[in-house]
């Protein structure tokens, strides 16, 4: 795992020390001796990941994280702030920053690169998912980046993994003030809520008298479901090498006994913004891989979707001695709906048009928006006879009842025509089957409409 990693710091012996320890695990390093330099730097996305000094003249580190974080290009960077003050309310003050860990010197060598690998998986995984919602920018999606500002860290939902009542209770307690905490005390108990729940984090005990929690955490990273859900562990002094194999394994952040309230809080609260950014961001990947292939008038699959099919559902069903047919509908006298009422009016038509459609038909057929007033059914295992059935089932329900137009205050009757092909016995493509299809709506069409014609195979 290779990354750029900042390190700022206004003491060059520092900078040094760090730069040398980094290189020597393959990391390029950047460095910058002053806060100023190092936003310039990050703005660039020069960076995977920063180690930022606390005590610097002018702008202190408390600051520069801060800024990082209120700036919708490089507040998903990762900050490690690297200092010699060890005070749990230094801690809170930089949480409240929105740093993401720290470093306390002098820095061991097991610490720091445990702590950069961790969070550059989680850096790398961040940006998969913001170059994919970039796309969603130009499609009319709000950038979640522009919005990452009003996601807050409370009132999460929390499951707590801890066989120790008395500690249980106490963080319950703490955390209630913010959030929902449930509390298991039987691990195995544990993974089925987390599977079947929707926490925004879970907190394992690494203190478990019956069960190994670093088993707990792997088998919550083997699930696909959760997989991305945060881990936050809590953790003795002296148990340094469970916990570097806990972040090692993917535990997002710890604890260490005695443990302060408010830092608790800040760490809960970081992790859940964190979780909450990241969902919003894989909402805004599925909204815009949503939009490429669905019409945004009717909700069918659009003509893009269709042609990427047509050819696996053909190609299937030649090499399986399988049925297939092939509806194209078009609406009957269309643009004549809007000339006389307008295009708000053919907007109505098309939309009811396709709710009726869907509701006719099974939901393994594929049913398409194939443009303008055509569209098209793709009916998997149908001969012609059933699919000849089930296309005069739609031209009926289609005449049967007028369509209501202009925010429902009158109605006008609406016809469609219907060509149907389906697959021969010779080899037969995709585009071939579609043009029979064609061809027998035309004859539909020319024979007087409001009827179903098929093609002959």
């Amino acid at each position: 795992m290779t990354a750029q990693v900042l390190v700022v710091d206004d003491i060059l012996a520092n900078v040094k020390l760090l730069e040398a320890r980094l290189n020597a695990e393959y990391f390029d390093v950047l460095t910058a001796m002053s806060g100023p330099d190092a936003l310039a730097i990050c703005e660039r996305s020069q960076c995977d990941i920063i180690l930022l000094d606390v005590m610097m003249p002018g702008m202190d580190g408390f600051e520069v994280c801060r800024r990082l974080k209120s700036n919708p290009r490089t507040h998903h960077i990762p900050v490690i702030m690297v200092t010699a003050l060890d005070q749990v309310g230094d801690r809170v003050r930089g949480l409240e920053a929105g740093a993401d860990d720290f470093l306390t010197k002098p820095v061991s060598d097991t610490a720091l690169i445990t702590r950069v690998r961790s969070l550059v998986r989680l850096k790398q995984l961040t940006d998969e998912l913001r170059l994919r919602a970039a796309t969603t920018q130009d499609l009319g999606f709000n950038t979640p980046e522009r919005s990452f500002a009003e996601i807050d860290g409370n009132h999460g939902k929390l499951l707590l993994v801890d066989d120790r009542r008395s500690s249980s209770e106490r963080f319950a307690q703490t955390l209630r003030s913010r959030h929902q905490i449930d509390v298991e005390e039987k691990p195995q108990e544990a993974l089925f809520r987390i599977a079947e729940g929707d926490y925004e984090l879970a907190i394992v005990s690494m203190a478990l008298s019956d069960f190994d929690p670093l088993r707990l955490c792997s088998q919550i990273r083997s699930i696909e479901r959760v997989r991305h859900l945060p881990i936050l562990v809590l953790i003795d002094h002296e148990e340094e090498g469970r916990l570097m194999r806990a972040l090692d394994m993917g535990v997002n952040d710890y604890l260490v006994r005695p443990i302060d309230k408010n830092e608790m809080l800040a760490r809960v609260s970081t992790q859940i913004r964190r979780k909450r950014f990241g969902d919003r961001l894989s909402q805004a990947v599925q909204d815009s891989m949503e939009l490429a292939i669905t019409d945004g008038l009717t909700g069918l699959h659009n003509r893009r979707y269709m042609e990427n099919h047509i050819n696996t559902l053909v190609h299937d069903a030649t090499a399986r001695g399988k049925d297939l047919s092939v509806l194209i509908l078009d609406l009957d006298y269309f643009k004549s709906v809007n000339d006389s009422y307008g295009h708000q009016a053919g907007d109505d038509v098309l939309r009811e048009f396709a709710r009726r459609l869907r509701k006719s038909v099974r939901g393994v057929d594929l049913v398409c928006r194939y443009g303008g007033e055509e569209f098209v059914v793709i009916m998997p295992e149908t001969n012609t006879g059933l699919a000849y059935t089930v296309a005069e089932r739609i031209r009926e329900r289609i005449a049967a009842a007028p369509f209501a137009i202009t925010g429902r205050t009158r109605e006008i009757p609406v016809t469609i025509s219907v060509g149907i092909a389906s697959l021969n016995d010779s080899a037969q493509t995709a585009e071939a089957l579609l043009e029979r299809a064609d061809h027998a709506l035309y004859a539909a069409k020319r024979d007087g409409r409001n009827r179903v014609v098929a093609e002959a195979a």
